[in-house]
């Protein structure tokens, strides 16, 4: 029975692949000889000297050690195994050995690591730069508005300044005597420090920008005036501006005074014209007494 199964069964037909691989001609077989040939013959340049170089050095560096070899033979009789790190149990050090890096240009030993630290010291510096650069919406709009207020603020102290000047000329002595806008303009130095300091800022200015003008003028009339008039009275030597005036020097006390906040200029000049002029510059009016009933405060706020 067992030999009747092993025998072939003839009603089954079965049939070889034909075969896909043809014989290799003489023309064919020839072109290939020549291409190899020529492969052989050619050398290679130095960039593929170069990469089959390389390829090689990273396919020994990937191997490891044999265990046939007399190293791996005398790593194992200290203890070594395969898979393990150097080291005693427990106290066992890495596993991988330290990978060789080849230098291929002229930097020194740790020439490279300063470029790395160089970079990355650049690279965070540059980064908190853009941080400080990133203002948000938010911050933007605070900056803005406080801005305006503060150009707000000492629009009011220049005004604040100019009418506590008037009240001040029309009760000082030594305001006609050259300060004022109406004074004859002379010892500017002796009586610049005399002024109030609240509104000397206004004076300042005022005197530097005379001078200027004068400057101006005299250059002009310099190139102008003719030889034969030598002398010149008061009023042109001060309208030509022969008379200095040392507005240039330090004044410590007006230096300090601008110091200060714009709103805190403003109050001591509100306060000063309310104590000793009765006057409210909120409500832009001089009351006749020291009790100002009808004024609702010392603030703005205070006046809606």
């Amino acid at each position: 029975m067992a030999s009747d199964e092993e025998e072939d069964d003839y009603l089954t037909m079965t049939f070889d692949e034909p075969s896909t691989t043809r014989k290799e001609t003489s023309l064919q077989r020839t072109a290939r000889l020549k291409k190899e040939a020529a492969e052989r013959g050619r050398i290679p340049s130095k960039a593929e000297k170069e990469a089959a170089a390389a390829a090689a050095r990273e396919k020994a560096l990937a191997t490891e050690l044999d265990s046939s070899s007399k190293g791996a033979k005398m790593m194992a009789k200290m203890g070594f195994k395969a898979g393990g790190g150097l080291g005693a149990a427990g106290n066992e050090g890495r596993i991988r050995p330290i990978e060789l890096g080849m230098k291929d240009d002229k930097g020194g030993i740790g020439a490279d690591s300063e470029k790395k630290r160089k970079i990355r010291e650049a690279a965070a510096q540059a980064d908190e730069g853009v941080k400080r650069t990133k203002i948000s919406e938010e911050e933007f709009r605070e900056r803005n508005v406080k801005e305006r207020e503060e150009k707000r603020v000492e629009g009011l102290w220049l005004g604040a300044m100019k009418i506590l000047e008037g009240f001040e000329e029309d009760g000082d002595v030594d305001q006609k005597d050259g300060i004022g806008p109406g004074g004859k303009g002379h010892s500017t130095k002796r009586l610049m420090k005399s002024v109030n300091i609240l509104y000397r800022p206004l004076v300042k200015e005022r005197l530097e920008k005379e001078r200027d003008r004068r400057a101006r003028y005299d250059l002009t009339q310099s190139l102008s005036r003719n030889e034969e008039y030598t002398e010149e009275d008061a009023h042109d030597k001060l309208a030509l501006g022969d008379e200095v005036q040392e507005l240039d020097e330090e004044d410590s006390e007006l230096e300090e005074y601008q110091g200060l906040p714009a709103t805190e200029k403003l109050d001591n000049v509100v306060k000063h014209l309310r104590e000793k002029y009765w006057y409210c510059f909120w409500c832009k009016y001089r009351y006749e007494d020291e009790g100002m009933e009808d004024c609702p405060g010392l603030t703005e706020d205070e006046h809606g």
